[in-house]
């Protein structure tokens, strides 16, 4: 198979070990990556903000740059879920191109669950902060976009069999790694893209609170698939004089 490599903007800027990360990773379980060097954002911080009409530029650059690939593989799940949900061409040809992509684009956690069935990660874990000789206490942040629009992990308030958190169950392969039970396991962390902006205040106490619930189970790390919503905690635990460490799940998975 021949995957393309998305990597959100804000990841290439800010986080670029999350990008070789997610590469690493892709490549240690034999997979055909190529990095298409003309990428920019996706267009979901127009769409968010209720400007979808003026991101036909990103949607048609992404087109031109992930069209004939299997596989379209990103380390964001929000990132994807917008691709998924409003990629659009701008005529027939590339609406089609853009309709086949919107079927084959993966959250890195799902492409690895869904696609390559993997069931073992024997690796030890890396992510290891001075002092700490224990098996790593990891809290994960199951971030709402990845939740509750890709479905990689079950919902509290939903009743019945809805299968298990694909992130939690790779954590779980991982030597050297324990997975901590929090008190309210998906719980939104504030982010909310432009809404940490339009409505700081609340974004800021419903960031407070996550982070709380994780450093009264003594967590060592913090982790997730989305950064913008790790960044959002990772800003308030410095703030806070926090030593906990905040790495995006493909850091904890890939050797």
């Amino acid at each position: 198979m021949k995957i393309g490599l998305f990597i959100p903007c804000y990841v290439d800027q800010f986080y670029p070990q999350v990008a070789k990360a997610t590469l690493a990773l892709l490549d240690q379980l034999g997979c055909s990556v190529d990095y298409p060097l003309n990428q920019t954002c996706c267009g979901q911080p127009m769409a968010n903000s209720g400007y979808a009409h003026l991101a036909g530029g990103c949607d048609e650059n992404f087109i031109r740059n992930f069209a004939g690939y299997d596989y379209v593989v990103s380390p964001s799940g929000s990132c994807t879920l917008h691709v998924k949900q409003h990629l659009h061409g701008h005529d027939a040809a590339t609406d089609a191109d853009a309709a086949a992509i919107r079927g084959r684009v993966y959250e890195l956690t799902e492409f690895l669950t869904d696609v390559l069935n993997v069931n073992a990660l024997p690796i030890q874990s890396q992510v290891r902060p001075a002092g700490v000789r224990r098996p790593l206490r990891v809290g994960l942040h199951q971030s709402c976009h990845g939740q509750r629009g890709l479905h990689l992990s079950p919902m509290s308030e939903l009743m019945g069999k809805q299968g298990v958190s694909k992130p939690a169950r790779l954590i779980q392969m991982v030597d050297g790694l324990e997975l901590v039970d929090l008190d309210r396991r998906d719980e939104c962390c504030g982010f909310g893209g432009t809404f940490c902006v339009t409505e700081e205040a609340i974004s800021s106490k419903m960031g407070k609170d996550r982070v709380a619930d994780h450093l009264r189970h003594n967590v060592d790390v913090i982790t997730g698939v989305d950064v913008s919503c790790l960044m959002h905690m990772e800003g308030i635990l410095r703030r806070q004089g926090s030593t906990v460490a905040v790495k995006h799940i493909s850091e904890l998975l890939a050797v």
